[in-house]
């Protein structure tokens, strides 16, 4: 016999906690948002461009020297972290300045970093 260790070995619901947590879920439409935010900080790229614009503003040529890719590269990936509302830019002239939406991803990004250093000891 093969034991499930992701499994229940006995079918039994709990009505109460079943209930409460029925009244808390999120909506299709915020776990849709929430896995596309996610996805697009799979990326690694993002993840550095994300960790750069979380210390200071930088336009697109800077951001691009200090992740080492090329300009054309920053500007599709910023095109995607823009369009899923993770940066946002100013211009001044002929120069695309870039920052983080707001300090809720600020936020998440850092605890991202603490529960990295957490789970690697």
């Amino acid at each position: 016999m093969v034991l499930d260790f992701d499994r229940c070995d006995l079918l039994c619901i709990h009505e109460d906690a079943v209930s409460e947590v029925r009244q808390q879920m999120i909506g299709d439409d915020e776990a849709q948002f929430l896995a596309d935010t996610f996805k697009t900080l799979s990326d690694p790229t993002r993840v550095k461009m994300l960790f750069a614009l979380l210390n200071r503003e930088l336009c697109v040529c800077d951001l691009a020297v200090v992740i080492g890719v090329s300009d054309s590269a920053v500007s599709h990936q910023l095109r995607m972290l823009r369009t899923n509302k993770l940066v946002k830019f100013r211009r001044d002239g002929k120069i695309m300045y870039y920052s983080l939406t707001d300090s809720h991803i600020s936020a998440l990004f850092k605890q991202a970093i603490e529960y990295i250093g957490h789970t690697n000891q």
